[in-house]
């Protein structure tokens, strides 16, 4: 019997895994976003096709004359991402092709200059998966602010000072807004779970009509931390309540990942440069660690991420998820 066993394990181990994104692109060592790509794709399989916006994903994938795709892939600009798959989607519809259509878009390309496109192919209905990748800046073009970058935080065009420190505006609530279109289902993700973030792939795979994920991926160079802690940056971001992995159907709350112990603000916002200023000793960096507290607190009491459950976890040292009073490892 252990035989067999041991037989079945390397049979397995010898099979080669899909793999729709390989590797030798260039993206920067620790790079959440290449880390989040090849999950999305891996679960996805082969039958897929890819509408990209413009972004570090684009860039660093397809270096001509190269390509790290092996799937059917298409650049879209920044701003028409949603239009694109959209029209891809009713392509394939039209040939009777059961294709799936899945868009690939940073925060750029989705919390700012893609939103419309994409709010308007969630009006309409159409079978497409939209992954945002969200490194909460424009990374590609220099670390300029974007609508998902942080309250306070450092990029070049929101630089710290005697008037301000750092970015002046909220982070935009685009799970809660893009939920408002009514769509099947929408989840926020982050590469630190990756068992969750393959979950909700696979929920938002089985669904007809319009689905949406937003993964939080660390970017070591416009956060400023090194690539080797990517991972547990990320993992901090979760454990603190400032990103709830949470999902929603039509609109409504079905799930959300338990925080067993949440970890202060602090401890994730240390590990970042891009947050370095907020450690000095004046009143207004006192002041902005106590709005990220508060940030924190908000989310964990909106969610209810402190549930009766919170005190099993799964093989990953996540808590498990809570949907619908079911547990998901």
């Amino acid at each position: 019997m252990e035989g067999d066993n041991n037989a079945l394990a390397a049979l397995r181990k010898a099979q080669p895994r899909f793999q729709g994104i390989v590797s030798g692109h260039r993206a920067c060592l620790g790079c959440g976003e290449a880390l989040a790509t090849r999950l999305v794709v891996e679960t996805c399989g082969p039958d897929i096709m890819i509408a990209n916006a413009t972004g570090c994903l684009e860039i660093f994938t397809t270096p001509w004359p190269e390509s790290a795709w092996r799937v059917p892939w298409m650049h879209s600009l920044f701003e028409n991402t949603g239009a694109v798959a959209a029209g891809m989607e009713a392509a394939l519809k039209a040939q009777g092709r059961q294709t799936k259509v899945v868009a690939f878009a940073g925060d750029g390309g989705t919390f700012d200059i893609g939103f419309q496109a994409l709010s308007g192919m969630l009006e309409r209905g159409h079978d497409v998966l939209f992954v945002c990748f969200d490194n909460e800046a424009y990374m590609n073009t220099g670390i300029q602010r974007s609508s998902s970058t942080p309250h306070a935080a450092m990029t070049t065009t929101s630089p710290p000072g005697r008037n301000r420190m750092g970015k002046r505006h909220l982070k935009k609530d685009i799970i809660s807004i893009v939920a408002s279109h009514h769509i099947p289902y929408a989840a926020t993700a982050s590469v630190a779970y990756p068992s969750d973030l393959r979950q909700k792939v696979r929920r938002a795979m089985s669904i007809s009509g319009p689905t949406f994920l937003v993964i939080h991926s660390p970017c070591p160079l416009g956060w400023g931390h090194d690539g080797a802690v990517s991972i547990e940056v990320a993992r901090l971001a979760v454990q603190t309540g400032l990103m709830p992995l949470i999902d929603l159907e039509r609109g409504e709350l079905t799930g959300a990942m338990p925080i067993r112990t949440p970890r202060p603000v602090t401890d994730y916002l240390k590990m970042q440069k891009r947050f370095a200023h907020l450690f000095a000793d004046t009143s207004e960096a006192h002041t902005e660690l106590e709005h990220f507290q508060a940030l924190a607190d908000h989310n964990i009491e909106k969610f209810g991420l402190l549930g009766i459950d919170s005190q099993s976890q799964d093989s990953e040292g996540a808590d498990t998820v809570q949907r619908g009073g079911m547990h998901y490892a």
